[in-house]
């Protein structure tokens, strides 16, 4: 009896272990996407058949091979994109740089009075200076008037009256002399310690002066109102249409004389 010996058939293929390219910590993330999506790849082609009862209907029905083929197509490609698009640090912190404008506004140099925030007075505290000087304004229109109407002989009236135009620059020459003469005070900035400022010169100017006082005082009191004033209450160095167009400020002289240390 002779001894078969065994050959090995060529075709016949040895099984070889697995090749595990385990990722590094860059895309460590992109290859558990990828290993999820081939697993839940492998499951839907061993699911067995069913034969259509109503609680096998009842579950959710597995992808298209198309769909995930295509997710996976997704991953790997956006992948590359990422790594071509690494940067080094010279070129990270060149774009964090050019980047900040984004993320914060850029911050206008002023030539004057840098102050910050918190100095600048609020919106309740400039209201009611404004209060003030409306009772003053009222008091001199009153002598004013009265005495002009009983020379002259004039009867008070609308706006476009002789009365209204009088009292019209009662109330500008008001602001506006005030302003200029004590150099950002009225008689309620006064009261209650606050000044204008102005962020590009050092003293208030003529200029400044009767575009702050004389046309936004015009234009807030004709029609915009109390609406002109309300950014006063929310921006961060409390302008108001006049502040914006003349490029000024109300500051709380307090809070400056509490920095500088001087007792009051």
């Amino acid at each position: 009896m002779t001894e078969q010996k065994y050959v090995e058939d060529p075709q016949e293929e040895k099984e070889q272990p697995e090749k595990v390219d385990f990722p590094s910590e860059d895309n460590l993330a992109e290859w558990q996407a990828e290993k999820m999506a081939r697993e839940s790849q492998n499951e839907r082609q061993e699911l067995p058949e069913t034969d259509g009862t109503s609680a096998e209907r009842d579950e959710p029905k597995p992808l298209p091979k198309k769909v995930e083929k295509n997710a996976a197509d997704f991953l790997i490609q956006n992948r590359g994109k990422r790594e071509e698009q690494q940067y080094s640090q010279a070129e990270k912190a060149d774009n964090q740089k050019s980047w900040q404008r984004f993320i914060e506004p850029p911050q206008r140099q002023r030539a004057y009075h840098h102050f910050p925030h918190y100095f600048y007075a609020g919106f309740w505290i400039r209201a009611f200076a404004f209060l003030v000087d409306i009772l003053c304004i009222s008091l001199i229109s009153s002598i004013l008037l009265n005495g002009i109407l009983s020379f002259v002989g004039l009867k008070a009236g609308g706006n476009l009256t002789p009365y209204g135009l009088l009292s019209l620059a009662i109330y500008l020459g008001y602001f506006v002399l005030m302003t200029k003469f004590t150099n950002g005070q009225t008689i309620g900035k006064m009261i209650f310690g606050i000044q204008v400022v102005c962020f590009k010169e050092e003293n208030l100017s003529w200029a400044t002066v009767l575009v702050r006082e004389g046309a936004c005082r015009f234009i807030l009191k004709s029609g915009l109102g109390l609406i002109g004033y309300l950014p006063a209450a929310f921006t961060p160095t409390k302008q108001h249409l006049g502040d914006f167009l003349s490029d000024t400020s109300v500051v709380t002289l307090n809070s400056i004389k509490a920095y500088n240390g001087v007792k009051f």
